[in-house]
């Protein structure tokens, strides 16, 4: 007779896969087909939106032309001038387009490790106090006057990107002197950074004088400013958050069933933790350091494709980052065009958006299931 064995945390966290004549089978391929199809051509009518209308047929000429023109430019050194609408699709909306879809994807990501970790449907990519201190480097670079001219392109998104991780090394430290880096003392050490940090920004944007504008708008988040230099500049960290998610899924997936589960199934949990936790907030630094702090995305998104996908984040992770990616592009289109030619910050968006929905999702009380509790 064979002694029991534990299950493995993905067959523990999606439990038993159907068959495929089984309608959850049929609903994870049209997700797939959706999300794969859906997430290109959002960003086709993306780009070809705006002032300037350009058909789906001539984005995808201007940007082959594009392409090719870069090849001629590095092999033959000439060609002929480029047309003005693909330099307005190539210079400015492209990289706008793309920039949204890393930062949806980053904040999806995250939000969908977050509420792994700690087991908690409402945790969000910002828990750890993340957003509190980007927004307070972000806030002290615009006073200390790196807020304006050419320098506000590296100064600005670099002074965010530290102030997010100092803020997550002060929550992970705190946790760590009060006994140990469990999920609820790093739950609460990261509340605690973040209304610290919160009350320290209020003082500053009290005395920012003259600097108060740019700094509400840029809490509000936005891709007004997206180039390919900060697109390219916030994908290495963007990739390598990423990476450190998706080769520690088996630990993630043990990790949503509770710290006693995880540990009999041989997860060092501390050590797992931490690994995790840094990948997601290097997703958050980022995405925060060229955007904004950008509401509901990293907190909604993972719920709506934890329904179709189920619990399992080798199948999570990626459906949550296209989701996000759809959601991020159409959101920022639609703050585009709304009150063209005025622009409205994306975070106005997602937040009238993701309010009513995720009341929707409270009244339906599916997501509970994911976490162990009971449908209602």
């Amino acid at each position: 007779m064979k002694p029991p064995t534990s299950p493995s945390p993905s067959a523990a966290a999606a439990g038993d896969r159907p068959g495929r004549g089984d309608p959850r089978s049929r609903s994870r391929r049209l997700f797939a087909l959706t999300v794969g199809i859906g997430l290109p051509l959002t960003v086709v009518l993306a780009v070809g939106l705006g002032a300037t209308r350009i058909p789906p047929g001539e984005v995808l000429r201007h940007v082959g032309t594009g392409l090719a023109r870069l090849v001629g430019l590095a092999g033959q050194g000439g060609g002929a001038p480029p047309e003005p609408a693909e330099t307005i699709l190539l210079l400015v909306r492209l990289p706008r387009a793309l920039m949204a879809a890393m930062v949806g994807a980053a904040l999806a990501l995250a939000g969908a490790t977050f509420q792994a970790v700690f087991r908690n449907p409402l945790a969000d990519p910002y828990i750890l106090g993340a957003s509190s201190g980007a927004a307070l480097g972000a806030a002290a670079a615009i006073v200390f006057g790196l807020g304006a001219g050419a320098l506000a392109r590296l100064a600005l998104p670099a002074a965010a990107f530290v102030g997010s991780l100092l803020a997550v090394g002060m929550a992970y430290l705190l946790a760590r002197r009060a006994g140990g880096v469990s999920a609820l003392s790093l739950l609460l050490a990261g509340v605690v950074v973040g209304t610290w940090l919160s009350s320290v920004l209020s003082l500053l944007i009290y005395y920012s004088g003259r600097f108060l504008a740019q700094i509400v708008f840029w809490l509000m988040g936005g891709f007004g400013g997206a180039t390919w230099r900060g697109l390219l500049t916030a994908l290495p960290y963007t990739l390598t958050g990423a990476l450190l998610l998706l080769t520690r899924v088996r630990d993630l997936n043990a990790l949503s069933m509770g710290d006693d589960t995880a540990i009999g199934l041989g997860v060092d949990v501390e050590a797992s933790r931490r690994r995790l936790v840094l990948g997601a907030t290097l997703l958050t630094a980022a995405a925060v350091a060229v955007s904004g702090p950008i509401g509901f995305v990293g907190l909604l998104v993972p719920h709506l494709v934890r329904l179709v996908l189920g619990a399992d984040h080798w199948r999570l992770l990626p459906g949550a980052a296209a989701a996000g990616a759809i959601l991020m592009v159409a959101a920022d289109t639609v703050a585009r065009l709304v009150l063209a030619p005025s622009e409205l910050p994306v975070g106005i968006i997602t937040a009238l958006l993701g309010g009513p929905f995720f009341l929707w999702l409270l009244a339906r009380r599916r997501h509970y299931a994911a976490f162990g509790g009971e449908r209602r």
